[in-house]
C-alpha cells in the first residue's frame, strides 16, 4: 500500500534504517518473534505478539501517518504455506 507522501520503497528503506540504527540494540533481545511497527517520520513505535494491536496503536497516535511493520529477528513478518526464516545475527 502506498502512501501520500512516501513509496513503499522509501517506507522499507527508512524503517529499516530506524530499526537498524536505533532500534534493534534495545529491543530484539526478548523480542523476537513480536511485531514491531515504526512511525518512519516520528521513530515512535508499538510492539506486541500480535501484529494489529501493535498497528492500531500504531495507528491511534497519528493517524495517517507513513509506517513500518516488521516482526522483530525475522526476515518477513509472515508466510503462506512455509516457515518464517530467521535474520541472521
Amino acid at each position: 500500500m502506498t502512501h501520500r507522501r512516501y513509496t513503499s520503497d522509501d517506507i522499507v528503506a527508512r524503517g529499516q534504517e530506524i530499526y537498524d540504527t536505533q532500534l534493534r540494540s534495545g529491543i530484539e533481545q526478548g523480542n523476537t518473534g513480536k511485531f514491531l511497527v515504526i512511525d518512519i517520520e516520528t521513530g515512535d513505535y508499538e510492539i506486541d505478539d500480535d501484529e494489529v494491536a501493535a498497528s492500531m496503536r500504531a495507528a491511534a497516535k497519528r493517524p495517517g501517518a507513513a509506517r513500518y511493520g516488521m516482526r522483530i529477528g525475522y526476515a518477513t513478518s509472515g508466510t503462506i504455506g512455509g516457515a518464517c526464516e530467521r535474520r541472521p545475527s
